[in-house]
């Protein structure tokens, strides 16, 4: 695979975990699961005003971005968090905040002179 193959596979996978964070929902279930154990279904759907069949819609598209990964116990599917995927959007955002605190440095010391 190419530099440039890697590239865009790395910003489309980047595009998915955001995208996937843009939605209040989804975001309060990486909140429920980082907890750190598994959980139903219904138990996710607990105190919510969804039904489950929304909350699993809504568990598909973490999962389809990485974040969270499904397990059978019986007839459950139980639900738990990768957070590797968030640490490497956490990294992506370190750097770019760096690149922008190097941009303005560089402003701050053109405009001072």
């Amino acid at each position: 695979m190419s530099a440039l193959s890697v590239r865009r596979a790395e910003i489309k996978n980047r595009a998915a975990i955001f995208a996937a964070l843009g939605d209040e929902t989804r975001l309060s279930l990486i909140g429920t699961l980082s907890g750190g154990e598994p959980q139903s279904i219904s138990r996710l759907a607990q105190g919510s005003q969804l039904t489950r069949q929304a909350i699993t819609k809504h568990l598909r598209v973490l999962e389809g971005a990485g974040m969270v990964h499904s397990i059978r116990a019986g007839r459950e599917s139980l639900f738990e968090l990768r957070p590797k995927p968030l640490k490497d959007a956490q990294a992506y955002l370190e750097r770019v905040s760096g690149q922008w605190d190097d941009a303005l440095a560089r402003l701050k010391s053109f405009v001072e002179k």
